[in-house]
């Protein structure tokens, strides 16, 4: 069904449209079952992480719904979210600098919440993602996944249901930023930088400081945007 992707950024983006577009064609009705992590990996020839994140992708935009140990189904119409930001309209840098300056609203006060209301399961998932992007593996997609997983954590640890589903859509059209600013940089200092604004974060909310942890999480979105050349207004 499937023809194989091409490597290069946005690969989640590009395979959650192509089988976002199967969805709309009938290929797969209201409750089926999409194939499996390891199915479509091997036909879209890429890794399973990559699926991931587009599986993570079309379940934000309320396109899919994930049961644990089950799979991925396709949700009936009337379930389905109504915002939906094709990857097509992000190619425009308006377009783009809005949706990151929503970013940074909605992130500032998830840290600050975060460092309120997280209990030592969340802070204990913030820990292994971090791990995770300070490992082996920070040079390469699995350090991005890691990086979305870290803020996805911050979004749980609010105690807040909406911060996840909101955040979690908007992350995975923001992960192109991370992306495109490791393309044009030097990937050694834009990851270990990076790397030290998400410590700080983690710090902050493990403190319980909500106003340091909103003041570091402000300074890290800033500092992401003016990575991608993108300046966002602050006050």
């Amino acid at each position: 069904m499937f023809g194989e992707i091409r490597r290069g950024e946005q690969l989640p983006a590009r395979i959650a449209t192509q089988i976002m577009r199967q969805i709309d064609e009938g290929h797969w009705a209201p409750g089926d079952k999409l194939p499996t992590e390891h199915s479509l990996a091997q036909g879209f020839g890429v890794s399973r992480s990559v699926i991931r994140e587009a599986i993570a992708q079309l379940r934000n935009e309320g396109l899919i719904e994930t049961r644990q140990g089950v799979g991925a189904f396709v949700m009936e119409p009337e379930r389905r979210q109504a915002i939906r930001i094709e990857p097509e309209m992000l190619a425009d840098r308006d377009n783009f600098r809005s949706l990151f300056q929503l970013r940074m609203a909605l992130e500032i006060e998830a840290a600050g919440l975060a460092a309120v209301h997280h209990d030592a399961d969340d802070l204990h998932r913030l820990d292994t993602a971090l791990a995770q992007m300070s490992g082996a593996q920070k040079w390469t997609d699995e350090g991005i996944s890691a990086d979305l997983a870290f803020h996805r954590a911050i979004a749980a640890a609010t105690h807040n249901e909406y911060f996840p589903h909101v955040l979690g859509f908007i992350a995975e059209r923001i992960n192109q930023a991370i992306r495109a600013a490791r393309a044009r940089a030097v990937l050694k200092d834009i990851v270990e930088l990076t790397i030290g604004e998400h410590e700080q974060i983690r710090d902050a909310i493990a403190m319980r400081d909500p106003l340091h942890a909103r003041t570091v999480m402000r300074r890290h979105i800033v500092g992401a945007a003016g990575r991608v050349n993108l300046q966002l207004e602050t006050f």
